[in-house]
């Protein structure tokens, strides 16, 4: 796990440059660091020594004849049958790391690399001969990879944005597209970013530029096929495959603990896995502490658990650096938290599994299954029928039971945005200044998603969506910045390639079937943890802040913020303190509204204000 950056194009000073863009992301490799320079591209590299932590793991890394150059952040858990592959076409290697297998890969196989890949990854080769740079991104997008054009020509790229800052040519400017989807995603949902002209390489996606031309284009994709075969074969295969996942991802030269809470995945990935030491954390606030079913598990498996509380005072007061390393506001609370989570386990051990990356996979959302009622109302009325109704309602204003008869269609397309719906499209637009109302609507980005699985189910299709949005929008995004805040490599077993490839293929109702959601991963689980463990309803990562903002010094916090002069840049602050003050005195529960919106303010002031 590390961190990179880059650019294209001549400029002065070119190794400066690239040596101060490299400290900015020093927290993501503190233990080496390594630049190449030439008349076409600048690399720079930090490195957090996981596989062979010798010299021979140094990047920016070549291959033996000089011709390509890779940097490269990640895991590629077949490295070693690679390498085995490799070693027969007559191809010997230095080292023990999988840099080295990875950019001779290159060299043998070309583009055809990313299809032999199992890992989380994000890398750059640089073909010295012919003036191309190769890049990629792993299928789920675990780790990130940033880019844009410089003014003037070239390209600049890397793994935080925040490293772009320190180039002269880079121009910090808020992207104004972004502010109106964030508000109902809670992240950035496109492949724009909050910084004008920086974008997001997709998930599964690879791009070759060459002649200052960048073409992108898609290597995998997450196409669910039902195979039906007996439940109790299904859940045998699938506690196999996670089980081989497991031991896949523990590969390593340095410590490796767990993150467990108290939910079926991380009790399932640390039985699985039986490390020496397990990390919770929890609030010093009554229900929004889970940390005594870790302790309890942990006991039960003779593993130590490292546990810690946490107060609202040391919340609010790493909001800013929170943000920060996030690079673009991300208002998912549970940001707050994982980030002393990952603080903790990086006191002990440099890497953790965690569980991220289940729901998604086996439908473990409550949004994925119906209603006792709901389910009555579709079995009772038919499709065609339900579908008329919703098309109907869709066109009236709002009316008790407008939602549920939209939802009775079976067409996510017409309700279904992902996990996280914070402000609806219309109370977006309202709190915003006219001209940050100019960013796509939730159904923009929605729609050309939902056309590349049209005729699939009603599940699959919200499986679908939150794959592509929701989990590298949030889920990955916050474990990447928050773990590598505090230089700690986090690994997701859940989302493996051949985990997925079993999984795509589980029927629906293995899934969802009116007892449970992902009761078939349940039922895997079981065989290992107990029935409290694996039965247990998901409860998330649940953080106190609607409590917090009614109490008068988070409050405060949150008034300073939107009656500071520049939040009028972007919102109708009046709109803003009346959710506030309504919130307060608790006539609506508004925490959600107002931590989307202060947490923006908060990265704008740390970016643009603090910064200059």
């Amino acid at each position: 796990m590390c961190g990179f950056v880059g650019f294209t194009g001549y400029i002065e000073d070119k190794e400066e440059i690239i040596s101060r863009m490299s400290a900015r992301i020093e927290h993501r490799g503190p233990d080496m660091w390594g630049s190449y320079c030439d008349g076409d591209i600048a690399l720079g590299f930090r490195r957090l020594s996981i596989l062979d932590l010798s010299e021979s793991g140094r990047q920016p890394m070549s291959t033996p004849s000089g011709r390509y150059v890779i940097v490269y952040n990640g895991e590629i858990y077949n490295f070693l049958e690679l390498r085995r592959d490799l070693e027969a076409r007559g191809r010997k290697f230095v080292s023990r790391c999988d840099t080295e297998v990875l950019v001779a890969a290159y060299e043998e196989y070309g583009e055809g690399i990313v299809e032999r890949l199992r890992g989380m990854f994000a890398f750059a080769i640089w073909d010295k001969e012919e003036k191309v740079l190769f890049g990629a991104r792993d299928i789920f997008g675990i780790k990130p990879f940033y880019y844009g054009k410089l003014p003037g020509g070239g390209l600049i790229f890397g793994s935080e944005i925040k490293a772009f800052l320190e180039h002269p040519a880079f121009l910090k400017r808020v992207n104004p597209r972004a502010l109106r989807p964030y508000l109902t995603f809670q992240y950035s949902a496109t492949e724009e970013t909050f910084f004008e002209g920086v974008y997001k390489l997709p998930p599964a996606h690879y791009f070759v530029y060459k002649g200052g031309e960048m073409k992108i284009k898609r290597y995998y994709d997450f196409i669910f096929e039902e195979e039906r075969i007996p439940f109790e074969e299904c859940v045998e295969r699938l506690d196999a495959a996670i089980r081989e996942s497991v031991k896949a991802h523990q590969i390593s030269d340095v410590k490796v603990g767990a993150f467990l809470s108290g939910g079926v995945d991380s009790s399932y990935i640390t039985a699985a896995m039986m490390p020496d030491t397990t990390f919770s954390v929890g609030f010093d606030f009554h229900k929004f502490n889970e940390t005594n079913y870790a302790a309890e598990l942990s006991e039960r498996l003779g593993i130590k658990n490292v546990r810690r509380m946490l107060s609202a005072d040391e919340c609010f007061e790493a909001l800013p650096t929170i943000q920060y390393h996030m690079d673009e506001p991300q208002s998912n609370p549970s940001s707050v938290p994982l980030y002393f989570l990952a603080k903790l386990a990086a006191e002990h051990v440099t890497v953790v599994l965690s569980g991220e990356g289940s729901d998604e996979i086996f439908a473990g959302y409550e949004w994925y299954d119906d209603t006792p009622l709901l389910r009555k109302y579709k079995k009772l009325v038919p499709a065609f029928l339900r579908r008329a109704i919703a098309a109907a309602a869709s066109r009236l204003p709002y009316f008790k039971g407008h939602d549920f008869l939209i939802r009775g269609s079976g067409r996510p397309e017409d309700y279904f945005v992902g996990q996280a719906l914070v402000y609806t499209e219309h109370e977006a637009q309202k709190i915003l200044r006219p001209e940050y109302r100019s960013g796509p609507s939730p159904r923009d980005i929605t729609a050309p998603i939902y056309a590349r699985v049209k005729g699939k189910t009603e599940l699959e299709k919200k499986q679908y969506l939150d794959l592509s949005l929701w989990l590298p929008g949030d889920i990955l995004l916050k474990a990447d910045k928050m773990s590598m805040a505090h230089s700690l490599e986090l690994r997701v077993p859940f989302l493996d390639k051949n985990v997925f490839e079993m999984a795509r293929k589980i029927p629906s109702d293995y899934k969802i079937n009116g007892k449970n959601t992902k009761y078939v991963l349940r039922m895997a689980a079981n065989r290992t943890i107990p029935d409290d463990w694996a039965n247990r309803e998901k409860v998330g990562f649940p953080v106190p802040i609607r409590y917090w903002l009614r109490e008068e010094k988070y409050y405060g916090f949150a008034r300073d913020y939107f009656t500071m002069p520049e939040a009028a840049q972007f919102f109708d602050t009046n709109a803003l303190m009346s959710l506030l003050e309504r919130h307060r005195e608790g006539k609506e529960n508004n925490g959600r509204k107002i931590w989307t919106a202060l947490v923006f303010l908060v990265w704008y002031k740390r970016f643009f204000i603090d910064e200059g």
